[in-house]
């Protein structure tokens, strides 16, 4: 008989997203199991956080154990002409944020929020995959789950959190998950050591490099390693032949800053790539279930916006499962509420991300101007800070409005570019199946 265990909330994933909400919720005093189908550490790409995360980690109580892991992160630097950089520091955002970031080896991070999770009293286990869930309202959620042995566990529970990530069991499940029609990409990453690091407090920035086919990430990390790949439009990563690490430094060469601090770089990993990886689920909740983080949605990653936006929304799952196990009754409303507001901060990200390839968006952010506080605006986004600040908001508005008055002015170009970008959101690619999540 398989084993049989009851809690009152199930978790599915152990990434950054899973983990919080585990946390929070046994925090709450609730009994919580939380299934991770590999072992940590595994590797994950996205390495690089927002000051919006620190917060959160103050609330999960893990703020020391991830200055450990982390590089300092005071900001972001885009290239505005050879050899120079326009650079977004932190500490000029309009909100609250706090100054800084960090930036982390995604194995170590994840494995220590797993841990502390674990730490915290959920009953935290590895290997164990759920094949099937059974959703029926709250306190009606069953899970079949089969551990590395092909043991099997059935998991009761009053509620389910589905932060499986980029596997989005709920979302194949139930037959969600819907390919992202405005924006897709592609990418190939490794890590390096021995790349040219920033100068000063610049040289643990997140740096970003425009290309033809896409755009480039830099991230310093921990022992002297730069992880670095390219987001490419799929119609370019299908050109790909040969050896995958020929195909990357190729790609790298189009970009000359790039190719100056990787004089004497050595690759330490293998190459990964992936395929076209935009998505959204047609729902990110029903009676008795929500989902998190990748598991509702993944875009592209170019503002480092994967890890934040998935611990944001466990951190906010937390409250509003607590909230619906206490009042049943309320469920529908806590949910609507909960789905608007994680809405709303992903369709900031969104809007810039679609657009961020384009000669407009590439002009605006290489010669910013603060005219009504709008790069201070844009740079508050860039922390993370999307969801609750009115001042933030009304310079995004006007940036967009800036961003449309020189559209107009260069329509013809401007039309090109959206017929392009959709043109491109209709590549197939499936060249690789490693999750992205980054940068």
């Amino acid at each position: 008989m398989p084993n049989t265990i009851e809690c009152d909330v199930l978790v599915v994933g152990g990434g950054p997203g899973g983990s919080t909400a585990a946390t929070l919720l046994r925090k709450q005093g609730r009994h919580v199991v939380q299934l991770e189908k590999d072992r940590h550490p595994r590797f994950h790409i996205g390495e690089s956080l927002l000051p919006s995360n620190l917060p959160i980690f103050d609330a999960l109580g893990v703020m020391e154990k991830v200055r450990a892991l982390g590089v300092l992160k005071l900001g972001a630097d885009f290239p505005s002409k050879e050899g120079h950089y326009q650079t977004f520091h932190f500490r000029r955002a309009l909100g609250n944020t706090p100054p800084h970031a960090f930036q982390v080896k995604r194995e170590e991070f994840d494995r220590m929020l797993f841990e502390h999770a674990r730490e915290s009293g959920v009953d935290a286990r590895e290997n164990v995959k759920v094949e099937k869930v059974e959703l029926d309202g709250i306190g009606q959620v069953v899970a079949h789950a089969k551990d590395a042995a092909g043991d099997e566990l059935t998991v009761r529970a009053k509620y389910l959190v589905d932060a499986s990530g980029r596997d989005t069991l709920l979302g194949n499940a139930l037959k969600l998950k819907r390919k992202n029609d405005a924006h897709q990409s592609a990418a190939i990453f490794a890590h390096f050591t021995g790349v040219e690091a920033r100068p000063g407090d610049d040289a643990g920035n997140i740096s970003i490099y425009n290309f033809e086919h896409g755009w480039c990430w830099f991230i310093p990390l921990r022992e002297g390693v730069m992880s670095i790949g390219c987001v490419c439009r799929p119609e370019y990563l299908k050109q790909r032949r040969g050896r995958n690490e020929e195909f990357l430094l190729a790609t790298l060469a189009m970009m000359p800053d790039a190719v100056r601090r990787m004089q004497g770089a050595t690759m330490v990993s293998d190459v990964r790539v992936t395929g076209n990886y935009s998505y959204t689920c047609e729902r990110m909740h029903g009676p008795g279930w929500v989902m998190v983080g990748d598991a509702w949605a993944f875009v592209d990653p170019v503002f480092s916006s994967g890890v934040y936006l998935a611990m944001h929304s466990g951190k906010q799952a937390a409250a509003m499962v607590g909230a619906a196990l206490d009042d049943p009754a309320r469920e529908r409303a806590l949910q609507a509420d909960f789905e608007k507001r994680i809405r709303r901060g992903v369709r900031v990200f969104s809007w810039f991300i679609y657009r961020f390839n384009s000669p407009i968006m590439r002009r605006l952010f290489a010669s910013p101007r603060n005219t009504w506080r709008v790069e201070e605006g844009v740079i508050s986004m860039l922390a993370g800070d999307v969801f609750d600040s009115p001042p933030v908001m009304r310079r995004l508005h006007l940036f967009k409005l800036i961003y449309a008055t020189v559209g107009i002015a260069n329509l013809r170009r401007w039309l090109g570019e959206l017929a392009e970008r959709r043109r491109q959101a209709k590549v197939a690619f499936t060249g690789g199946n490693t999750p992205v999540d980054p940068a």
